[in-house]
């Protein structure tokens, strides 16, 4: 009985949150966080979750969703946004992110708080981790009326997939490289450009990643060249993840 009321819980709320980055993509972004981070920020981090505790504890906001104790978070990890929402309600949503409930740029703005008035907030730090990772996912701030992309189809190397799970894992998954390789080769290939990335405000990320999201809407989908999909989307995607992962280091240095 106790596990057919976990499965009816999990059913209670949409598909598009039950997924984020995807392990690969989440450890990832803890790790480029992690190789930016000052030695005495690292040093407290590590003290609080373990010996790379960030990156082990990337996924973790992930797993406890299924946990009754922990259902209130299920609305954190997505932010329903119109087809056609201007810059400046973007940004006036992101400063009152109530305005629309409890959701994605509620629960980061709400971690940050937490951790500022205590820097020993464990839960906080791996929700922090965690959900940063999901502000960038663009399909995490996707349509509600389609939950994100989940009910957009599409066909990945004959297998049926949804828009919302390629951009999750499948994308990342077709580099086939480990967390590390991959984090590894976004910090090289993003190397000349890391400078100015950093000078970026985290609404002039949103901005893009909203316009990403767009972008991968107006795709025909019913083009199965799966190739030219990850030619045309790859850079993006890599540049979303490394991103992540400067935003994240940036939240965290801000912190410890």
């Amino acid at each position: 009985m106790k596990k057919i009321g976990y499965l009816l819980l999990i059913a209670l709320f949409p598909a598009h949150i039950l997924l984020a980055y995807g392990p690969d993509g989440h450890r990832a972004i803890a790790s480029i966080a992690q190789s930016e981070l000052s030695v005495g920020a690292r040093k407290k981090i590590d003290k609080l979750l373990g010996t790379n505790g960030m990156i082990y504890t990337s996924t973790w906001a992930d797993e406890v969703r299924s946990e009754p104790s922990y259902s209130y978070s299920y609305p954190w990890h997505y932010q329903n946004l119109k087809a056609n929402c201007p810059p400046d309600e973007l940004i006036k949503l992101w400063n009152n992110p109530t305005a629309e409930g409890e959701h994605l740029f509620f629960a980061i703005g709400q971690m940050l708080t937490r951790l500022k008035q205590n820097n020993q907030d464990a839960e906080a730090l791996r929700f922090l981790i965690h959900l940063t990772g999901d502000l960038y996912q663009p399909m995490h701030l996707g349509r509600e009326a389609d939950q994100g992309g989940n009910r957009v189809g599409y066909t990945w190397f004959g297998q049926q997939s949804t828009i919302h799970r390629l951009w999750d894992s499948q994308l990342i998954g077709h580099h086939q490289m480990s967390y590390t390789e991959l984090a590894r080769y976004l910090a090289d290939s993003f190397a000349p450009q890391k400078k100015e990335l950093k000078k970026r405000s985290v609404t002039d990320d949103l901005l893009d990643s909203y316009q990403l999201c767009n972008r991968i809407y107006h795709y025909d989908h019913t083009d199965t060249n799966n190739y030219l999909y990850f030619y045309r989307f790859n850079a993006d995607l890599n540049l979303q993840v490394y991103k992540a992962g400067l935003r994240l280091a940036q939240f965290l240095e801000s912190i410890y």
